[in-house]
């Protein structure tokens, strides 16, 4: 059968041509108006926007983020890392039934790994918190992260302000658990949660110490069956690592506990630490003053990357790049010279 007479094939391409005509219907005041009252739907909507390769689309989402901003902020946002197969998804689910148990509304915003090869990526996280996905009072988004980290950290940020705007309290933010992704979350997120393997090193977990340094609260995963043992020896000796490490600038001593997502043992517990936090935080002014200093660093960041954006996309730069990088092949210049003609010739100087 060939393609244009495939009846599936043409079903999917008219649903396609169904949905993009009844997004541009949907006018940015009425998606505001919508995201406000909390429709899941409009979210999901203008999140899809956000994310959309296509200018009149993502200048679409950012007016219907300006609107919202008075609407945003009142959340606590929490970060959760760990390496694969520590069990954050697990973690994540029955963390955030057990909040909805407690009346908030959870926002899951979950950075996919991605291949650098396809740019494909999983987005399995729906199936892999299947019970939470169908939950009314949570919200699940994942995010390929197409090895861009700096625009899926754009878009996550933005995200997170149109939840809030939406009436989710509590954010999730899930980091793939490798490279700088845990940094970026970090610089979004007013509270940083480590999650841990018993019984492997820091080498074996790919966990380097300036993540440790980030994280307020560190939690020993799978602490069930036989391994409760060895969580608890490994609960110890995180908690002494930790008093080596410079105190925080918000004095917040960072709590070290063990965690059985399978038996709920754990989830309260570190509930119970993070509203702590956010309390003291909260009281001695840094809770604030950490977001002020997000927006700030956010703001260079963008900046960053619109002027790398210009610069790449300069007439001058496209013209004399493939000569330049023919100087350089035939060993006439090095990299460093190479890099300051083509700033030069860019700018004219």
């Amino acid at each position: 059968m060939s393609q244009s007479t495939n009846p599936n094939r043409d079903k999917i391409a008219q649903l396609i041509a169904s949905k993009k005509k009844h997004l541009k219907q949907l006018t940015a005041d009425v998606l505001f108006e919508q995201i406000i009252g909390g429709s899941i739907q409009a979210l999901s909507e203008t999140i899809t926007l956000l994310e959309s390769k296509n200018n009149s689309d993502y200048l679409k989402a950012q007016d219907i983020i300006k609107k919202v901003i008075p609407y945003a902020s009142k959340s606590i946002r929490i970060g959760i890392t760990g390496v694969p197969g520590v069990g954050k998804s697990t973690f994540i689910e029955s963390f955030g039934n057990f909040l909805t148990e407690k009346g908030h509304k959870v926002a899951v915003l979950a950075i996919d790994p991605s291949s650098e090869k396809s740019r494909g990526s999983i987005l399995g996280d729906k199936t892999r918190m299947a019970n939470l996905a169908a939950n009314p009072n949570a919200y699940i988004r994942p995010t390929a992260s197409s090895g861009s980290l700096g625009g899926v950290a754009q878009k996550t940020r933005e995200s997170v302000l149109l939840c809030e705007a939406a009436g989710f309290d509590v954010i999730l933010i899930e980091t793939v658990g490798v490279g700088q992704s845990e940094i970026a979350v970090h610089s979004m997120t007013d509270f940083f949660l480590l999650l841990m393997l018993a019984g492997a090193g820091d080498e074996l977990q790919g966990i380097k110490r300036g993540i440790m340094e980030m994280a307020d609260s560190i939690l020993i995963s799978k602490a069930d069956g036989e391994n409760v043992k060895y969580a608890n020896i490994a609960r110890l000796d995180y908690k002494n690592a930790l008093h080596l490490f410079p105190a925080n600038a918000n004095n917040w001593i960072p709590k070290v506990e063990t965690l059985s997502s399978l038996e709920n043992h754990g989830v309260e517990k570190i509930w119970n630490i993070i509203t702590d936090f956010k309390q003291m935080t909260t009281e001695n002014r840094h809770f604030d003053y950490k977001r002020n200093e997000q927006q700030k660093f956010w703001m260079n960041e963008s900046l960053k990357e619109r002027i790398l954006t210009d610069f790449y996309s300069n007439a001058n730069y496209i013209k004399h790049k493939q000569n330049i990088e023919s100087q350089l092949d035939k060993g006439e210049i090095t990299s460093f010279q190479a890099a300051e003609l083509l700033y030069n010739i860019t700018y004219k100087k």
